[in-house]
């Protein structure tokens, strides 16, 4: 693949999956523009990713707030020359949790990340896209936002709406170009989520860690989990022109798991 001319913001930056799309993007010619939560992790990930390719710099940012991204998006513009030709919206957390146990705010903060987030980035990303007449927005759903995961009430419902946007916005955007997909990953080894999520089935089933990964990997056809060059992978075909005639879209990268 080549983005040889090619500008893109990938948010989530710093994280392993993040962080590998950005790399994927720069290693093939894009200039890349990062942004994550906090700054340290920022600076960090633009050090190591500048040694891969052209790394046009990155800003730390809360998705779920509208100043701070459209700090993020005039900041992204400037240093990509006044164009963002494709957007990966990767920023997002995960929970768990009994229905009955899971506090309001804990509801309410899993849909500010997971979907407002992505609303707001695409929301002052859009109008650069559409003065251009081109576009390649990448979404992050889940496995979960397909089929609901017990114990992840709130995180499965804030990523099947990622999906309905995902799809709103593929008949919205098309007459200016512009193409709108996103990726349903099963759980990813040698990531946060999976750190945070198998802790909390440790807990919550009363397993051992051995065990919870042979229960998850049990269920999967090709008897592992995901890794993070299998997730990072697919942005990269839907940024490029592959993908030309791919509109809303949630692709399962799942090991065969969901297969709808």
């Amino acid at each position: 693949m080549n983005f040889e001319g090619r500008t893109a913001l990938v948010t989530g930056a710093a994280g392993a999956i993040g962080r590998g799309i950005a790399a994927g993007l720069a290693a093939a010619g894009a200039k890349v523009f990062l942004t994550d939560l906090k700054p340290d992790a920022v600076a960090d990930a633009v050090a190591a990713l500048a040694k891969q390719g052209p790394i046009a710099g990155g800003r730390p940012a809360d998705v779920a707030d509208e100043p701070q991204v459209r700090g993020l998006a005039d900041a992204a513009a400037a240093a990509l020359g006044g164009r963002i030709d494709i957007l990966v919206n990767v920023a997002g957390i995960v929970g768990q949790g009994k229905v009955e146990d899971i506090a309001v705010e804990e509801w309410d903060r899993m849909f500010a990340v997971n979907c407002r987030g992505t609303f707001l980035v695409t929301k002052h990303v859009v109008p650069l896209m559409k003065a251009h007449r081109y576009g390649k927005i990448i979404n992050f759903s889940s496995k979960s936002g397909k089929t609901g995961s017990a114990l992840m009430s709130h995180y499965s419902a804030a990523k099947a709406a990622v999906i309905g946007f995902t799809q709103a916005l593929a008949y919205e955007l098309a007459d200016f170009g512009i193409t709108v997909n996103c990726l349903c990953p099963g759980i990813t080894e040698d990531t946060g989520v999976w750190d945070h999520v198998s802790a909390g089935y440790i807990q919550n089933l009363g397993k051992s860690r051995e065990e919870v990964v042979k229960q998850f990997t049990a269920k999967v056809p090709l008897k592992r989990l995901a890794r993070v060059d299998d997730v990072a992978a697919l942005p990269l075909f839907l940024a490029g022109s592959g993908s030309d005639y791919m509109t809303g879209q949630a692709i399962n990268v799942t090991g065969g798991r969901e297969m709808h």
